[in-house]
């Protein structure tokens, strides 16, 4: 008789597991909060609009990447249609210049030389760098706690002609990165790319995947994803249950044992798998029994991508006049604005004119993505009524400061609607409402974080609290991890195979 497995969460790391763990002869089934697949991968229908409220560009897209096997294995990219970016973004100053990151490095180079002819030098290094890494591949097939130490020598002598630059880019934050410009406008367009604290080396290397076009965009975006791999999941024989909160997580003697639901049913099984929020798994499933300082330290010293407050609008409008196939838009603002009790000193914009499966014929899909403060938004809940004005002001001083850049987008709007971190949280249980896990600093870039925890028996964690970065890669890699790691437990060869 099969060994039975339960799965928290129905999010790509769930699905993954389940799908690997069904290969592998398991009977699985998955207990989902929400009412859909997906997780953080999602979008949402308001007023014939699809709200995609995570992919941007999905790494693996085509051959040469470990991941592409893996989606494949997935069912993801079968029969998709990918689209590749010609920019990753585009930065607008205040003043009206421009700087383009164009996806094809030659390009690139170029254009950023152009610019700023007096950072010729630090233009080539980094371009260089990104060059590099177009030959520069993780291993994503096999989990990082079974390998041999043959598999560790394979693998040193694979990252050996890399070493040197994954050190010192790896060690170098976004801001420092900018720093390195004399040139105003790319030292503040490359600040402003990505967080302060990211670590540079994962810009690097995705704008190189984005150049060998192994980083597409699939259309239809997030639900896309989602529903290909429950699909999977489902005609592997696993089951899935929605609307099926779990509260606890079983323990007997040390051994996780199965989980009990918010209506007070439990449902038993040999192996528990979390591919649920890691807070809320070590913290309120477990109590924190199962826990030490190494984890404790992780959640209270380790910085988190910060919480969004994510704006969607529908436009009627076709923005034929702004460039397809760009990831995103940056705006600086001409004098900062407070939004959400913080200064903002620029915008970041995504014009969904490349996927017209978002907006209805004529029109376009823009989402705004605006930093901000869990607490801000958890008390502000309190009081709905002013949590709701608080999301109309936000409404209406972002639709105020697109009309400025595309003059009568404001009477073209038909549709919008304001995410905050409170409802990232309450659909998703991710802690403090952050969309993507731990942030990938020089500090965190190479940690391998454990997938089980101290002391307790038949247990495994999945997803982006185990995998600093985050993302949709970090979801399917771990949930194929941990399946390797039952299976290496039972005895068992593990097999993977593409529909």
């Amino acid at each position: 008789m099969a060994k039975s497995i339960v799965i928290i969460g129905a999010g790509i790391a769930g699905l993954s597991a389940g799908c690997y763990a069904q290969m592998n002869g398991y009977s699985t089934k998955i207990f989902e909060m929400h009412d859909k697949p997906g997780g953080l991968c999602t979008a949402w229908q308001r007023k014939g609009y699809n709200i995609d409220g995570c992919l941007h560009w999905f790494v693996g897209s085509a051959p040469g990447l470990g991941l592409y096997d893996i989606w494949r294995e997935l069912g993801v990219l079968q029969g998709q249609n990918v689209v590749n970016m010609e920019q990753f973004y585009r930065i607008e100053d205040s003043k009206g210049k421009v700087f383009n990151v164009f996806c094809n490095i030659d390009r690139l180079e170029q254009h950023m030389k152009e610019l700023a002819p007096e950072d010729d030098r630090f233009i080539g290094e980094c371009t260089g760098a990104m060059r590099r890494f177009t030959r520069f591949y993780m291993p994503a097939d096999k989990a990082p706690e079974l390998y041999s130490p043959f598999d560790g020598l394979k693998l040193l002598l694979k990252m050996f002609p890399f070493f040197g630059a994954l050190r010192k880019w790896g060690r170098m934050t976004m801001d420092d990165f900018g720093m390195h410009f004399k040139n105003p406008l790319l030292r503040n367009a490359w600040q402003s790319i990505w967080f302060p604290e990211f670590s540079s080396i994962f810009m690097l290397i995705t704008i190189a995947y984005l150049h060998n076009k192994q980083a597409g965009y699939i259309l239809g975006g997030s639900t896309k994803i989602s529903q290909a791999i429950e699909k999977r999941y489902l005609q592997l024989g696993g089951e899935i249950s929605y609307k099926s909160r779990v509260d606890k997580i079983l323990v007997e003697n040390d051994r996780a044992v199965g989980v009990r639901l918010a209506d007070g049913s439990e449902h038993r099984a040999y192996y528990v798998v979390s591919a649920a929020d890691g807070h809320a798994t070590i913290y309120d499933m477990l109590d924190s029994k199962y826990n030490n300082d190494k984890i404790r330290a992780y959640y209270e010293k380790f910085p988190i991508f910060p919480p969004l407050v994510y704006i969607g609008l529908g436009v009627n409008r076709s923005f034929n006049d702004f460039p397809q196939i760009v990831s995103g838009l940056i705006l600086s603002l001409e004098k900062p604005v407070t939004i959400a009790g913080e200064e903002r000193k620029s915008l970041s914009v995504r014009i969904h004119n490349f996927d017209p499966t978002l907006a209805p014929a004529g029109r376009t899909l823009l989402t705004v993505l605006i930093t901000s403060n869990y607490p801000y938004w958890k008390s502000l809940r309190e009081d709905i009524s002013r949590y709701k004005e608080e999301k109309e002001r936000i409404a209406d001083a972002v639709v105020s400061l697109l009309d400025k850049r595309f003059p009568g987008l404001a009477a073209q709007v038909e549709m919008r609607d304001v995410a905050t971190p409170v409802t990232f949280h309450r659909y998703t249980g991710n802690w403090q409402g952050s969309f993507e896990g731990w942030l990938m600093t020089p500090q965190t870039v190479t940690l391998n974080m454990s997938k089980t925890l101290p002391g307790l028996d038949c247990f495994y964690m999945a997803g982006q609290w185990v995998q600093p970065g985050g993302g949709l890669p970090s979801g399917a890699m771990t949930g194929r991890y941990v399946t390797q790691m039952i299976c290496k437990r039972d005895k068992k060869r593990f097999v993977a195979m593409t529909p």
